[in-house]
């Protein structure tokens, strides 16, 4: 009898190191995807930024321009 509650010990032992280890993998494996996520968010909003800095400085040529325009009018 003794036999057999050992083994049984042991097996639930294992299965909760098992659990444990399940556990773990699912929630590196979020923390990765969340990180992925937050990066990939990151990157788009640099690459907004670049754009509206670009439409920004095509604004100020037009700009500058038309004031040239104007200069060479009058």
């Amino acid at each position: 009898m003794s036999t057999l509650s050992q083994f049984s010990e042991k097996e639930r032992n294992y299965h909760a190191y098992q659990a444990r280890r399940n556990y773990l993998r699912q929630q590196r494996t979020i923390q990765l995807e969340l990180e992925e996520e937050r990066e990939a968010k990151l990157q788009a909003l640099l690459r907004e930024q670049a754009a509206l800095k670009e439409k920004e400085a095509a604004l100020a040529e037009v700009e500058r321009l038309k004031t040239l325009l104007l200069e060479q009018q009058n």
